[in-house]
Protein backbone atom coordinates (compact mmCIF):
# COMPACT_ATOMS: atom_id res chain seq x y z
CA UNK A 1 0.00 0.00 0.00
CA UNK A 2 1.31 3.45 -0.83
CA UNK A 3 0.13 6.34 1.29
CA UNK A 4 -1.00 9.62 -0.21
CA UNK A 5 2.08 11.21 1.32
CA UNK A 6 4.33 9.13 -0.94
CA UNK A 7 2.14 8.44 -3.95
CA UNK A 8 4.37 9.34 -6.87
CA UNK A 9 3.15 11.26 -9.89
CA UNK A 10 3.29 8.92 -12.88
CA UNK A 11 5.42 11.51 -14.68
CA UNK A 12 7.91 11.87 -11.84
CA UNK A 13 11.46 10.59 -11.78
CA UNK A 14 11.83 7.02 -10.50
CA UNK A 15 14.56 8.12 -8.11
CA UNK A 16 12.21 10.66 -6.54
CA UNK A 17 9.52 7.99 -6.19
CA UNK A 18 12.01 5.71 -4.42
CA UNK A 19 13.39 8.44 -2.19
CA UNK A 20 9.89 9.50 -1.15
CA UNK A 21 9.47 6.33 0.92
CA UNK A 22 12.74 6.85 2.83
CA UNK A 23 12.44 10.61 3.17
CA UNK A 24 13.42 11.87 6.60
CA UNK A 25 16.31 11.57 8.98
CA UNK A 26 15.76 8.04 10.29
CA UNK A 27 14.08 5.84 7.68
CA UNK A 28 17.17 4.85 5.70
CA UNK A 29 18.97 3.98 8.95
CA UNK A 30 15.97 1.96 10.16
CA UNK A 31 15.92 0.15 6.82
CA UNK A 32 19.62 -0.65 7.24
CA UNK A 33 19.16 -1.89 10.83
CA UNK A 34 16.19 -4.08 9.91
CA UNK A 35 18.26 -5.80 7.21
CA UNK A 36 19.87 -7.78 10.05
CA UNK A 37 16.50 -9.29 10.96
CA UNK A 38 13.40 -8.61 13.06
CA UNK A 39 13.85 -6.10 15.86
CA UNK A 40 11.78 -4.74 18.70
CA UNK A 41 11.22 -0.98 18.92
CA UNK A 42 13.30 -0.75 22.11
CA UNK A 43 16.26 -2.38 20.37
CA UNK A 44 16.02 0.12 17.53
CA UNK A 45 15.90 3.06 19.94
CA UNK A 46 18.95 1.82 21.85
CA UNK A 47 20.90 1.59 18.61
CA UNK A 48 19.89 5.11 17.53
CA UNK A 49 20.62 7.65 20.26
CA UNK A 50 18.68 10.82 19.66
CA UNK A 51 15.69 9.04 18.12
CA UNK A 52 12.60 9.67 20.21
CA UNK A 53 9.91 7.07 20.75
CA UNK A 54 7.38 9.31 18.99
CA UNK A 55 9.53 9.76 15.88
CA UNK A 56 10.41 6.04 15.81
CA UNK A 57 6.74 5.07 16.01
CA UNK A 58 5.81 7.54 13.26
CA UNK A 59 8.64 6.41 10.96
CA UNK A 60 7.84 2.71 11.43
CA UNK A 61 4.13 3.37 10.88
CA UNK A 62 4.86 5.24 7.62
CA UNK A 63 7.27 2.52 6.49
CA UNK A 64 4.58 -0.10 7.19
CA UNK A 65 2.01 1.91 5.22
CA UNK A 66 4.47 2.04 2.32
CA UNK A 67 4.95 -1.73 2.47
CA UNK A 68 8.59 -1.63 3.57
CA UNK A 69 8.20 -3.17 7.03
CA UNK A 70 5.92 -5.68 8.67
CA UNK A 71 4.68 -5.14 12.23
CA UNK A 72 4.15 -8.35 14.16
CA UNK A 73 2.36 -8.20 17.51
CA UNK A 74 2.68 -11.29 19.72
CA UNK A 75 -0.14 -12.22 22.10
CA UNK A 76 1.99 -12.43 25.24
CA UNK A 77 2.31 -10.50 28.48
CA UNK A 78 3.96 -8.09 28.48
CA UNK A 79 3.04 -7.28 24.86
CA UNK A 80 5.79 -7.90 22.33
CA UNK A 81 6.05 -6.18 18.95
CA UNK A 82 8.67 -6.82 16.28
CA UNK A 83 9.37 -5.10 13.00
CA UNK A 84 10.96 -6.77 9.99
CA UNK A 85 11.52 -5.95 6.35
CA UNK A 86 9.02 -7.10 3.77
CA UNK A 87 10.16 -8.35 0.38
CA UNK A 88 9.65 -4.79 -0.92
CA UNK A 89 11.75 -3.40 1.93
CA UNK A 90 14.55 -5.90 1.23
CA UNK A 91 14.39 -4.99 -2.47
CA UNK A 92 14.74 -1.29 -1.63
CA UNK A 93 17.61 -1.96 0.79
CA UNK A 94 19.37 -3.94 -1.92
CA UNK A 95 18.82 -1.15 -4.44
CA UNK A 96 20.32 1.38 -2.00
CA UNK A 97 23.54 -0.61 -1.52
CA UNK A 98 25.33 0.95 -4.53
CA UNK A 99 24.29 4.41 -3.32
CA UNK A 100 25.67 3.61 0.13
CA UNK A 101 28.93 2.41 -1.39
CA UNK A 102 29.19 5.62 -3.41
CA UNK A 103 28.59 7.64 -0.24
CA UNK A 104 31.39 5.81 1.59
CA UNK A 105 33.77 6.46 -1.29
CA UNK A 106 32.80 10.14 -1.22
CA UNK A 107 33.48 10.34 2.52
CA UNK A 108 36.88 8.72 1.96
CA UNK A 109 37.72 11.29 -0.76
CA UNK A 110 36.66 14.15 1.51
CA UNK A 111 38.78 12.81 4.35
CA UNK A 112 41.80 12.48 2.08
CA UNK A 113 41.36 16.04 0.83
CA UNK A 114 41.65 17.44 4.38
Amino acid sequence: MTSKRTTPDQQSCGVNAALAVIDGKWKSTLLWLLEAGPQRPGELRRRLPGLTEKVLTQALREMAEDGLVRREVYDVLPPKTEYSLTAVGRELAEALTPLSNWGHRRLDRLAQAR
